[in-house]
C-alpha cells in the first residue's frame, strides 16, 4: 500500500531531517552527548539523502527512489533502536522517546511511499502504457 507520492515523501523527509537536527534543543537533551549526536547525524543524513534522490522534488537526481526508500526504512529502524544500541535508554524520556517515535515514523512513511514517479522507472509511451504492455 504505497499512498505517499515521492514528491511529498521528499518534503516530509526534509522537515524530519531539520527537526532531528534541532531535536536536542527542542526536547532539552543537548547536554547529553549520545542522543544529541545520534539525532544530529541522522538528521543530516536524512537531509542529504532526500536531496539526492530521483524524486521530482529533489535537486540532485542521483539515488534511485526505490533504493532511497530501502535506506530510509533501515535508517528509521536504526534511529528507533538507537537509545538501546548507543546506551542512552536509561536517560530521561525526553532524550530517548523522540528517537524511538521518529524512527518508527521514518520507517513508516518510507514504507508507505510510492516510488512510481521515479524518473528512472520504466518509461510510458504517449498512450500512457508501458512499452510492450498489452492494449
Amino acid at each position: 500500500m504505497h499512498v505517499i507520492p515521492s514528491r511529498i515523501h521528499t518534503y516530509i523527509g526534509l522537515v524530519v531531517g531539520v527537526v532531528l537536527v534541532a531535536a536536542p534543543w527542542i526536547f532539552g537533551f543537548s547536554d547529553e552527548s549520545a542522543p544529541t549526536w545520534t539525532a544530529v547525524v541522522i538528521g543530516l543524513f536524512l537531509l542529504a539523502n532526500e536531496l539526492t534522490t530521483t524524486s521530482p522534488a529533489s535537486p540532485a537526481k542521483v539515488v534511485p527512489m526505490r533504493f532511497h526508500i530501502i535506506v530510509e526504512i533501515i535508517t528509521g529502524f536504526i534511529l528507533a533502536i538507537s537509545p538501546w544500541a548507543f546506551g542512552f535508554a536509561d536517560l530521561d524520556a525526553n532524550a530517548w522517546v523522540p528517537h524511538l517515535v521518529v524512527g518508527i515514523l521514518v520507517a513508516g512513511y518510507a514504507f508507505l511511499t510510492d516510488p512510481s514517479d521515479d524518473p528512472t522507472a520504466a518509461k510510458r509511451t504517449s498512450t500512457g502504457r508501458r512499452p510492450g504492455s498489452a492494449a
